[in-house]
């Protein structure tokens, strides 16, 4: 009786013995913790009856690397059970079998939460570039490098990029990342903020992107806005390259924007040196003052008093004479002299007559020639013009 209760209570120790230790089965992924190194294995307490076995060839990609720089005793990791029992009663395990299956499973999750992640680009193939994310193999397409258009992939070597994936397939280890998904997430970020930031009448810095010929496009870090030719400067433009180039950093002011139709005025022209708003104190009905002429229209000429001060000589006030064509008898970047009919500050609009500023001159001439009998009319003008003031 002794002997049986004996050898009972020495099946249940056996049996306890087995309950406390881990089951394994080929396929599983434990956490071990490593007991010894050697120069071509590593022995790993697994938790079972008997401890596991990592060879050297399942440690990492490289055989090339030395065990002792990947492990050492203590460490915790994870391996991979390849048998439970190889013929010699040990448990052959792979620690990067267990590595890849993490990383594969962690690509999976980023996958599925569409997460962002760092990688660095080891090298360029043809249609894209490689990098790992530890030891599995990515592809980035070159349409995917950037959000920009790169010419060169080369540049981006041994470069950090934050990625998303876009294409997964696990059992095929296919993972096929995008650094312009991110960009372009980001560049949309920036926009919405950009948005909700803008105020009509503000100052703020951009980049000159592209010229027109009715404007100049201005990048304000995620959103373009456009300067008309007109907002350009207070005198008369033709051409926004008189003013501006590609890349030119500017300070611009807010105009008007509507977030619907993706649009923004901006203006580089200060509003406050606007020169209509002194107008009526600089210049006078009445007045004979020396202008350039900066536009033939069929009604009429424009001619420029100043720098944003522009007056309409109509057709009928260029000469006593009928005039058919203007350009005829007048040519741009002539200068010529002016008298002013009419100032409308409200409508911006000045009244301009070129026959009554030159009736001026032939009214003074004839009286100063009435009286002053023998002499030339170059003595004449030159004498009379001495008295005579032309307002600028």
């Amino acid at each position: 009786m002794e002997n049986n209760k004996e050898e009972l209570s020495m099946n249940e120790m056996i049996n306890e013995i087995e309950k406390s230790m881990t089951k394994v089965y080929v396929g599983d992924i434990i956490k071990g913790k490593v007991i010894s190194i050697s120069q071509n294995e590593v022995l790993v307490n697994i938790g079972y009856m008997i401890d596991g076995v990592i060879s050297k060839n399942e440690l990492c990609e490289s055989e090339e690397i030395e065990i002792q720089d990947l492990v050492k005793p203590g460490d915790e990791i994870y391996v991979y059970i390849l048998k439970v029992n190889d013929g010699e009663g040990n448990v052959c395990l792979s620690k990067k079998m267990a590595d890849k299956i993490k990383t594969l499973e962690k690509l999976e999750e980023y996958f599925k939460n569409d997460k962002i992640f760092t990688v660095n680009v080891s090298e360029v193939v043809k249609g894209g570039a490689l990098a790992f994310v530890d030891g599995i193999r990515t592809f980035i397409p070159a349409s995917h490098i950037s959000y920009s258009f790169v010419k060169n992939l080369t540049s981006y070597l041994n470069k950090d990029l934050k990625v998303k994936i876009i294409e997964f397939v696990k059992d095929k280890e296919k993972v096929v990342l995008s650094a312009k998904e991110v960009e372009k997430e980001e560049i949309e970020n920036k926009k919405k903020a950009l948005w909700k930031s803008l105020k009509r009448g503000e100052k703020r810095r951009g980049k000159v992107v592209k010229i027109v010929k009715f404007g100049a496009f201005v990048d304000l870090g995620g959103i373009q806005g456009l300067i008309h030719l007109n907002d350009l400067s207070w005198k008369r433009v033709n051409n926004p390259s008189e003013i501006l180039s590609v890349g030119d950093s500017v300070e611009v002011y807010i105009i008007d924007f509507d977030k619907d139709s993706n649009r923004v005025s901006l203006g580089l022209k200060d509003v406050s040196e606007d020169p209509w708003n002194s107008v009526e104190q600089n210049y006078k009905v009445g007045s004979v003052l020396e202008g350039t002429i900066v536009k033939l229209m069929d009604f009429g000429a424009f001619v420029e008093l100043k720098d944003g001060i522009e007056g309409l000589v109509h057709i009928n006030e260029i000469s006593e004479e009928r005039v058919l064509k203007l350009d005829d008898v007048l040519k741009v970047g002539d200068r010529t002299k002016v008298k002013i009919m009419d100032i409308d500050k409200k409508r911006r609009r000045m009244s301009l007559s070129i026959k009554e500023a030159n009736n001026i001159v032939v009214e003074q001439l004839n009286k100063y020639n009435d009286k002053e009998e023998g002499f030339t009319l170059g003595d004449i003008l030159k004498d009379k013009l001495k008295g005579f003031k032309f307002e600028e």
